[in-house]
C-alpha cells in the first residue's frame, strides 16, 4: 500500500486541480463530474511525467508528498482545460 500512496495522492490532487481549474475557467468547465474525471486522468499523467524527469522520485519525505500534490494538481488542471477546450471546439 505504501508504494501506491504517491499515485493515490496524485489522483486525488488531480481531481481537486481539475475542479479548481473548472471554477477559474468557466468557459471550459465540464461540470463537477467531468472536471473530476479529467482531473484524475491528468493527475496520473502529471505524476508519471514528473517521475520521468526525476522530480517524482519515490520516497516518504515531505518533498515527495508535495511533489505528488503539485504534479497531480497541475496535471489535473491542464488536462481538464485541454478537454474543456476540445469539447468547446467540437460542440460549435
Amino acid at each position: 500500500m505504501e508504494e501506491n500512496l504517491p499515485l493515490i495522492i496524485q489522483l486525488l490532487s488531480g481531481a481537486v486541480g481539475g475542479n479548481i481549474a473548472g471554477r477559474l475557467f468557466k468557459n471550459l468547465d465540464l461540470g463537477t463530474v467531468g472536471n473530476s474525471i479529467s482531473g484524475i486522468l491528468g493527475g496520473g499523467i502529471g505524476g508519471w511525467v514528473l517521475g520521468l524527469i526525476g522530480l517524482g522520485e519515490a520516497g516518504t519525505g515531505l518533498s515527495a508528498i508535495l511533489g505528488s500534490i503539485a504534479g497531480g494538481g497541475i496535471g489535473g488542471a491542464v488536462i481538464m482545460a485541454i478537454v474543456g477546450a476540445l469539447k468547446k471546439a467540437f460542440v460549435k
